[in-house]
């Protein structure tokens, strides 16, 4: 199947009319997108936006061939402008399947919000998975073998792409794109990055895809490091990195230091932004999660925990006992956990603190830790494909 994408932003359109945001003020050119829409070989138009006569016309394409419009949106969606001869929009109830006279066969899949989402499968058995904003699909029904392409709201519901993995609906060579872009990303760069970690792209208004072809996703880093300073949004851009992927194992560092109230209003507030599918490990020991060989992806949050930890455990805080034995013993609980990480088969994304940029420690042993996390976190990030300094929470790639 051939499609062309009349649109690929948000209801709105991408300027949102009237909208102040940094993001709109910048989506101009390439970047500027209408609303969500989209034309299957000519003969299939996936939802009706403004001006859709003219969105064809730019792409080099008519819509006279077009024999179905199927809207997806919830209620009456973006508003409808209806050109002559363009069939009355329609849609199709859940669960009902048409067979169209150009071949292709369509099938409304039921969400778990409000709209509806299309099946299509071509006259060469290709199929395309189309979801409207802001939805995933409802229940686990698995598909008899992944889709060709899939057009979803990645930005916005992230953990649909994590649910379309889960039952296999989305594999290795499903081709990702994102539609539905609005204004929570900044175009350009940012977007782009974001998409690549999920496993995703975009592409611009106008754009030609076809269904089965090859087309280059960056390919996923299996292990990444993200270093900040504190409260600069690290640990969200870690957890988002992993927010397209099922059955993460979140291992936190840090315990649960009774007795701490403050420390427990962090914790709860991180689980309450972690998806439902997640599960929480708290420990120290990392090393033999890594070598688990068919492991779920991994997010550890954070290595400057983990050190603390195993400072205290080698007795590296006093000055006697890190000089006779500590220092060598650190460096061989460390040795290890790189290593570890080095032969792991598991997807990981690590978090540590950056606080070499800060004022220098009053004391010997503040001296000692700030070193050793600078030590560690230069040997982690040796063994990492990607490596991102968050800074204001703003993501800054160092590596990858």
């Amino acid at each position: 199947m051939e499609l062309t994408l009349l649109g690929t932003g948000a209801p709105a359109g991408l300027p949102r009319p009237g909208c102040p945001c940094a993001a709109c003020a910048v989506a101009v050119g390439g970047e500027a997108r209408a609303a969500t829409a989209v034309l299957v070989d000519g003969a299939i138009l996936l939802d009706l936006t403004p001006g859709p006569a003219f969105a064809a016309a730019r792409t080099g394409r008519s819509l006279q061939g077009v024999r179905h419009v199927l809207l997806s949106h919830p209620h009456d969606g973006p508003a409808q402008e209806i050109p002559a001869g363009l069939p009355a929009p329609v849609r199709v109830p859940d669960g009902q399947e048409l067979a169209l006279i150009s071949g292709h066969r369509v099938r409304a899949v039921p969400l778990d919000a409000p709209g509806t989402g299309y099946r299509v499968t071509g006259p060469d058995g290709d199929r395309l998975l189309y979801l409207p904003p802001g939805t995933a699909l409802a229940g686990p029904e698995p598909p008899d073998r992944p889709y060709d392409l899939v057009l979803l709201d990645v930005l916005g519901r992230p953990e649909a792409l994590a649910r379309l993995r889960a039952i296999g609906a989305v594999g290795p060579e499903t081709a990702v794109v994102a539609v539905h872009i609005d204004h929570d990303v900044h175009p350009g760069p940012e977007l782009h990055r974001r998409l690549a970690s999920a496993g995703a792209r975009a592409e611009a208004d106008g754009a030609s895809l076809t269904t089965g072809a090859w087309y280059d996703t960056p390919r996923l880093p299996g292990r990444t490091l993200v270093l900040g300073g504190a409260r600069s949004g690290k640990s969200a851009e870690a957890e988002r990195r992993l927010a397209a992927f099922p059955g993460v194992e979140y291992v936190a560092t840090g315990g649960s230091r009774r007795g701490d109230p403050e420390w427990a209003e962090r914790v709860a507030l991180h689980r309450e932004r972690r998806p439902a599918s997640w599960r929480t490990t708290e420990t120290c020991d990392l090393v033999p999660l890594l070598a688990e060989a068919d492991g779920e992806p991994l997010l550890i949050d954070c290595l400057a925990l983990w050190l603390t930890d195993a400072m205290d455990v080698v007795g590296a805080w006093d000055d006697e006992h890190w000089a006779a034995d500590g220092a060598r013993a650190l460096r061989r609980r460390t040795g290890e956990l790189v290593a570890a990480l080095r032969g792991s088969g598991r997807m990981v994304v690590a978090v540590s603190n950056e606080v070499g940029s800060g004022v220098v420690p009053a004391t010997p042993a503040g001296r000692r830790f700030r070193d050793e996390l600078g030590r560690l976190n230069a040997a982690v990030a040796a063994e990492c494909e990607e490596v991102l300094l968050v800074v204001a929470g703003t993501a800054v790639r160092l590596r990858g």
